[in-house]
């Protein structure tokens, strides 16, 4: 048995005190379900067997099981449950691998999967104190990205920056600034492109009570020689620093929703199924490499489907800096031109529990465009992971397995 893509949509993604800074999360996340199940109208809410949701943060108004309340705040019956999963960036994604995984045992039929994160509306935390009534200040703690109350037992080499982090993997395969730049100016074209080509008019649904109808940090104007004016951000340019603002992802907010169900499942949901699951590959390193987790993931991923790199005719991979994607990219030995074709996270934004669902959803549309049948979405994750799911585009396969 195998689990299938049915519908799929997101919010546009809104800059760090963007336009989706006044909505909380789990509206955000409401609105994302919302809006995918309108597109399958014959289906019963009632018949969804799960909602499972990613978050990354969990801290604030996500009241920690965002993905039970959103199903509750879009209306869906309160006898379908949903669950939270937290594997940082690449949360939304891991949704949808395990609902994938309790369709093909049997245990589901239609679950709705999906991811949120709004970045500027994570909160300051306040660790308890050993003692009641300290004497002295209590430093408050911003859990919009990073390490957080680190662990004092933790190598201080594995809890460096994201950045950093980025830095060091830029010295170990020598990606140049020039390659990063021109990467990044890339995703803002491409992006740009899509958007008005009509691409994502039917893959991004607006807020309701929110003025925007794109997202917010696509430049269409960015090239490689207006990135090459910006200052790297975690080293000097004498330290040998190569990370900008400018080929890095931002901070974002936004929500996106997968509908999975099993083949027999189509009768249910009143649709056709767009894209088969065909393989899932997990993959960690040490925690400061893993801008280049998905490298593995992606190679299990490939093996669980039964097919190669040279089968493999559209990658999207989510862009959390310009260099762990190059350096992805040339350990796959991949045609650039198949890479991200729509568009990247450094251009459209990486609300971090929202990301998977993105590019999972991205994938599925852009293989039924270009009539190619298989397609690999992946994503690094913090603390050294990576995940990627195999699609098979159901347009061009001849028999769904």
């Amino acid at each position: 048995m195998s689990a299938f893509l049915y519908a799929a949509t997101r919010t546009p993604f809104g800059r760090f005190n963007g336009a989706l800074a006044g909505v909380r999360p789990d509206d955000l996340a409401a609105a994302a379900i919302t809006s995918t199940l309108a597109r399958v109208p014959g289906l019963d809410p009632a018949a969804v067997d799960d909602v499972v949701w990613g978050n990354a943060n969990g801290a604030g108004e996500e009241n920690r099981n965002v993905g039970r309340m959103a199903a509750l705040l879009a209306g869906l019956p309160v006898s379908v449950p949903g669950t939270t999963v937290n594997r940082l960036c690449g949360s939304s994604l891991d949704a949808a691998m395990m609902a994938g995984r309790m369709i093909e045992s049997g245990d589901a039929e239609v679950v709705l999967t999906g991811g949120v994160e709004s970045m500027t509306r994570a909160p300051w935390v306040l660790p308890k104190s050993a003692k009641p009534f300290p004497a002295g200040d209590v430093t408050a703690v911003s859990t919009t990205l990073g390490w957080r109350l680190v662990n004092p037992r933790m190598p201080k080499e594995w809890t460096v920056s994201l950045g950093e982090a980025n830095e060091q993997l830029q010295e170990r395969f020598g990606i140049s600034r020039e390659r990063q730049d021109e990467f990044a100016a890339r995703s803002h074209q491409l992006a740009h492109a899509a958007w008005e080509s009509g691409f994502y008019d039917d893959l991004v649904v607006p807020v309701e009570g929110v003025d925007l109808t794109r997202d917010e940090g696509i430049r269409a104007g960015s090239t490689p020689e207006v990135l090459a004016g910006l200052k790297p951000v975690f080293r000097t340019p004498e330290q040998g620093g190569t990370i900008t603002a400018g080929n890095a992802s931002p901070l974002n907010d936004g929500a996106s929703a997968v509908l999975l169900g099993s083949e027999k499942a189509a009768a249910t949901i009143g649709a056709d199924p767009i894209a088969r699951i065909a393989g899932r590959g997990v993959m960690a390193l040490e925690p400061q490499a893993f801008g280049y987790a998905p490298v593995e993931a992606a190679n299990r991923a490939l093996a669980r489907a039964g097919i190669g790199w040279d089968q493999v005719g559209a990658v999207e991979l989510n862009e959390a800096f310009a260099v762990q994607s190059l350096a992805c990219l040339d350990a796959w030995k991949v045609d650039s031109d198949i890479v991200n074709q729509k568009g990247g996270a450094i251009a459209i934004g990486h609300p971090l529990g929202a990301s998977g669902g993105r590019i999972l959803a991205t994938l599925a549309k852009v293989l039924r465009e270009t009539r190619q049948r298989y397609g690999v979405a992946a994503i690094c994750i913090g603390v050294g992971q990576g995940l990627a799911v195999v699609l098979e585009n159901c347009d061009v396969t001849e028999t769904a397995q």
